[in-house]
């Protein structure tokens, strides 16, 4: 592939770019397929070059490259390909990270999981967030630091090499046939990794992505671009950060009532992930020699799910506990005895707990949850048991004031997060958030030490999205409960025998005001197999109706709080992904927003009712 007519064709790309690929977080699941990610997209966009084709009809057409930004996108896949044609490398090869630090970090897990030496050689300086005895003390990753010249300076070494250049041009690669993966760092964009032939760790590196950060931002993708093609110079727009800083900071203080410093990072996961290595650097420092356990429920969010698993699977004093919370298990019961188990094992507990609970939207009595976390346990020993630490992911509804002062939870140790792709940014983009009460503050430190260590901040974009929505953020959340609460109740009426997950009217009077229902069809057959059979098609009916009658607001999409439409997925195949299959809901999930045409859905959704009547 000659180069100049590559970088030719990128550039009427970039002129006729589909405004989706820079704007949008989420993309229909109806035209995915996730065991193709990357990879179908990319054989379609390779076909438009060869053809020549940059119309902005073709680009919009090409099949969706990945469900969600946080994985991956149209232009992180486009500047991946680009890269690969100009170091002679196959696309799948090439990933791009936001973060500087975590795709080292992905060489280092899967190299401890595989009992394989590492050692890092890098010219000029390592990130400066990069700390290298909180890497092997906490996360207890192995590996040895080499400052060379270039890469030429490389020798042969028993395991794995990763070489670390800095450079402007993030885009040019020295690959060295004794540097197994070739990472490329900026301060401003993020990094770009190389698998130098070493194919068996891209799946692996992907997950980290998917997991533990995310991909290179949209913006920034289009910004390496741009300078790649125009021959300019790599720098990003920094200017108003401060102040969009301080405004999100003090709108997620006013909003959630909590007395810590606001945390942000790149996503919810990112969040998380923080949240988690956090509590166990302060474990390890204030409760040595205590096994550490993860209190997890089995069906919620996948990537919480899988996270967890995870970060336990290199640990070997960290293990997970399932936390049966909906349907016939009550929340509250299961954390009494759970934290009862744990507390006979002197072990210590961590709660990551979603209330309203995802998919069947339930609130626990809050009240007797206080209780159950507030009860002092006893070790065999007779000692106080460590107490409890709630992760609370309240992204259904951050609007309810759990941890500021005289709240239900202020006396107990909590930590709130919050994905903002959801109502923080109406889905404007990925970046989440936690805060802390005033029982965290050490903890919180912690936290924030290891979200700057991944480099996971939220990105300049981010801040400034997000400074333009978190005001209207309530607003918005009331106006799309509203919606909700109508739709419910039209399919409540037109549709009794159909079971709806949805908070009661007295839970919306303390402040519980979702915009997501789930929704479990009824069904007809004589055996529960060909029940199951039969409801899961009719929810594809009901999903396929709705999209496709009402394709400018009806989206087959996971996410929910964006400013306008209305969005249907089916969790069992879309955010239970990584869950086990037995815990995973074959059930509708329908998530409004304040601006819709409410009567068009009524009417098509009468129009389902009467199609199978």
């Amino acid at each position: 592939m000659q180069q100049h007519s590559m970088l030719d064709y990128i550039k009427n790309v970039l002129q006729n770019l589909p405004t989706d690929w820079l704007n949008l977080t989420t993309h229909r699941l109806d035209i995915y397929n996730e065991d193709q990610a990357k990879t179908e997209f990319l054989n379609a966009f390779e076909t438009l070059f060869k053809a020549n084709n940059a119309d902005a009809s073709a680009l919009h057409n090409l099949p969706t490259a990945y469900d969600y930004i946080r994985l991956g996108h149209p232009l992180s896949c486009v500047l991946e390909w680009v890269i690969a044609n100009l170091n002679g490398l196959k696309a799948e090869q090439v990933i791009s990270f936001s973060s500087q630090v975590t795709p080292i970090l992905a060489i280092l897990r899967k190299n401890l999981l595989d009992n394989k030496n590492t050692q890092i050689c890098y010219t000029g300086h390592l990130p400066e967030c990069f700390d290298a005895d909180t890497i092997q003390q906490v996360y207890g990753y192995h590996f040895s630091l080499k400052q060379v010249e270039t890469s030429d300076a490389i020798s042969e070494f028993d395991g794995s090499t990763i070489f670390i250049g800095q450079q402007e041009d993030i885009t040019q690669f020295q690959i060295n046939q004794n540097s197994d993966f070739c990472i490329n760092i900026h301060p401003d964009f993020g990094s770009i990794i190389v698998a130098n032939g070493n194919d068996d760790y891209i799946s692996e590196i992907q997950h980290v992505r998917r997991r533990e950060t995310i991909a290179m931002t949209p913006i920034n993708c289009h910004l390496v671009l741009n300078a790649l093609v125009n021959n300019t110079s790599f720098s990003s727009k920094k200017e108003n950060l401060t102040d969009n800083k301080t405004s999100v900071l003090n709108s997620i203080s006013s909003i959630t009532g909590a007395a810590t410093k606001p945390l942000v990072g790149s996503s919810g996961l990112s969040i998380q992930y923080a949240i988690m290595m956090g509590l166990i650097h302060d474990a390890q420092d204030n409760h040595k020699g205590k096994a550490i356990k993860f209190i997890v429920p089995p069906n919620c969010y996948g990537g919480t799910n899988d996270q967890a698993r995870r970060v336990a699977a290199c640990l070997d004093h960290v293990e997970i506990v399932d936390l049966p919370v909906d349907g016939d298990n009550d929340m509250v019961q299961s954390i009494d005895r759970v934290l009862a188990s744990i507390a006979s094992q002197d072990a210590i507990p961590y709660i990551i707990a979603e209330i309203p609970t995802n998919p069947r939207v339930e609130v626990p009595n809050l009240e007797d949850l206080k209780a159950a976390l507030s009860k002092i346990r006893y070790t065999p020993n007779g000692e106080a048991a460590v107490a409890p630490v709630f992760i609370l992911d309240q992204t259904f509804c951050p609007n309810v004031l759990f941890l500021g002062e005289g709240k239900i939870l202020s006396t107990v140790k909590t930590i709130s997060y919050a994905s903002g792709s959801k109502f923080p940014s109406g889905g404007l983009c990925t970046a989440g958030y936690c805060v802390g009460n005033s029982k965290t503050e050490g903890l919180m430190q912690k936290i924030e030490q290891h979200l700057l260590l991944c480099d996971n901040e939220a990105t300049n974009l981010q801040y400034e999205l997000l400074a333009k929505q978190l005001p209207s953020m309530n607003q918005r959340i009331e106006d799309a409960y509203q919606n909700t609460r109508e739709f419910v109740n039209f399919i409540k009426n037109h549709l009794p025998e159909a079971k709806i997950n949805f908070v009661s009217e007295e839970l919306a009077e303390q402040g519980f005001t979702p915009s997501v229902f789930s929704l479990d069809l009824p069904t007809k057959g004589h055996t529960a197999e060909e029940k199951e059979r039969y409801k899961r098609a009719l929810n594809h009916k009901l999903i396929n109706l709705m999209i496709t009658k009402i394709p400018d607001e009806s989206k087959y999409c996971v996410s929910y709080g964006q400013l306008k439409g209305c969005y249907w997925t089916i969790p069992a195949t879309s955010t239970q992904g990584t869950t086990k299959e037995g815990d995973k809901d074959y059930i509708a999930r329908v998530a409004l927003s304040g601006n819709m045409d409410l009567d068009k859905h009524k009417e098509v959704f009468l129009e389902f009712v009467n199609s199978i009547s």
